[in-house]
């Protein structure tokens, strides 16, 4: 019985040894399988695939070059355009040698030059005759015409808006700029000591579509009031201004914005505009009645 009891306990023992000992030694080779198929997946995946090189930077540079030129190109036609100051008409505002930035985007959606706005404009046909042009070389030509220089265009002037389409502009030797009837103070923005005008004008009538324009300094400008001889009378169109300068860029000591003086925005200059339309739609609502008025009269002489 004795015997029969332990040979009845060993059976369970031995079971038990054998069956964590399964699970142990299961286990480990399980393990060991998996990793080695992880790793032999991974070096499969690896070799069937090189890694993609990275693009030579000197094949990238043409492109990055080509897209640098089309987007210079494309802000210069359409958005800013840098001009040089080549004399010494527009001084003190303007210096010789500046760099002024033109707004070339406006234009594009309806916008007219407005008075008191310096803009620059293309020769209306011989304001620069028999004067001295740069002649540049054939990258100055290049890089003017993608914009990463100064305009090398000879024919463009600079000056400043004094009357738009429908202003009457005159001036007396010696006296100020009258503008629809109203006396400019342009001591702000003239040269200093410069005179309104020297030589009298006007009065002038500006042509819808048109601008006159003058230079702030007035003794060193050959601006409208010297081509009253020429097609136009001295003014110029609007579809030839090329934009508004709105900042001066170059040197950086004289960097400033251009903005319209206070002197334009006074209301009594539009009020000015304003009537001469006002009295020739009177004119013209008042000819049938004077007409009708006139033959009723013929009639009844007639009739007598």
């Amino acid at each position: 019985m004795a015997v029969g009891a332990r040979s009845g306990h060993d059976e369970p023992e031995k079971r038990a040894d054998e069956a964590i000992g399964d699970d142990v030694t299961g286990d480990d080779v399980t393990d060991d399988e998996r990793a080695h198929d992880d790793d032999d997946g991974a070096a499969a995946g690896t070799s069937g695939r090189s890694p993609k090189k990275p693009r030579s930077f000197w094949k990238e540079l043409p492109l990055l070059i080509g897209i640098a030129l089309v987007l210079a190109l494309l802000i210069k036609t359409f958005l800013v355009q840098a001009f040089s100051i080549p004399s010494e008409s527009m001084m003190n505002t303007l210096q010789r040698g500046d760099r002024v930035l033109v707004d070339k985007l406006t234009p594009w959606f309806g916008s007219e030059p407005e008075r008191g706005e310096v803009v620059v404009f293309h020769d209306p046909g011989g304001w620069l005759e028999g004067q001295e042009t740069p002649d540049p070389n054939v990258v100055q030509k290049f890089l003017s015409f993608i914009g990463l220089m100064p305009s090398a265009e000879e024919k463009d002037l600079i000056k400043r808006v004094i009357a738009v389409g429908g202003d009457t502009v005159s001036c007396k030797e010696g006296g100020k700029v009258v503008l629809n009837g109203v006396a400019l103070d342009e001591t702000s923005y003239l040269y200093p000591g410069s005179v309104p005008c020297q030589d009298s004008f006007g009065p002038i009538k500006v042509p819808e579509g048109r601008i006159w324009v003058m230079g702030d300094n007035r003794q060193n400008s050959l601006d409208s009031r010297f081509h009253q001889q020429l097609p136009g009378g001295g003014t110029v169109a609007n579809d030839q201004v090329v934009g508004r300068a709105v900042v001066i860029a170059w040197p950086v000591t004289r960097w400033a914005t251009l903005p319209v003086p206070d002197i334009f925005d006074q209301p009594a200059l539009n009020k000015a505009v304003g009537a001469a339309p006002l009295g020739a739609a009177s004119l013209a609502a008042a000819l049938p009645l004077v007409l009708w008025r006139r033959k009723k009269r013929t009639a009844g002489h007639t009739a007598e």
